[in-house]
């Protein structure tokens, strides 16, 4: 079971964590993903890591902004979001899968995914 969390109402510019916590199995063995899904869109893929940490992938419209990491002594994925926009409002939620997607963010890749955690930002 994935549990996401840390998403609120900030200002355009300002920062939030996004935590990504599992129970019942061990998120260094999987490939975890953050989703988003704005209303009336369909949800797209923010950034990625793979089994074992090492390189991230992120979404051309997130670059530079986010950072995705993982915990994994607290079982924890989380994404840093810094300098956000309006355009980040969107529900967030976390995946996990045991294989890497042959395309980057195929939603259908992934096993496990969390409820899903609300970001608003103002402008």
């Amino acid at each position: 079971q994935l549990q996401a969390s840390g998403g609120g109402l900030v200002q355009a510019g300002g920062s939030l964590r996004l935590s990504c916590a599992a129970s019942g199995f061990t998120l260094d063995y999987y490939n975890i993903a953050w989703f988003r899904q704005a209303p009336g869109k369909k949800r797209a893929g923010v950034a990625d890591i793979i089994k074992g940490g090492s390189r991230p992938y992120y979404a051309d419209s997130v670059k530079g902004r986010f950072t995705i990491s993982r915990d994994n002594a607290n079982n924890t994925v989380y994404l840093q979001m810094n300098s956000l926009k309006p355009e980040d409002t969107a529900v967030y939620y976390c995946a996990a899968t045991g294989t890497q997607p042959k395309v980057p963010f195929y939603p259908y890749a992934y096993d496990y995914w969390g409820q899903g955690t609300e970001v608003t930002v103002s402008s």
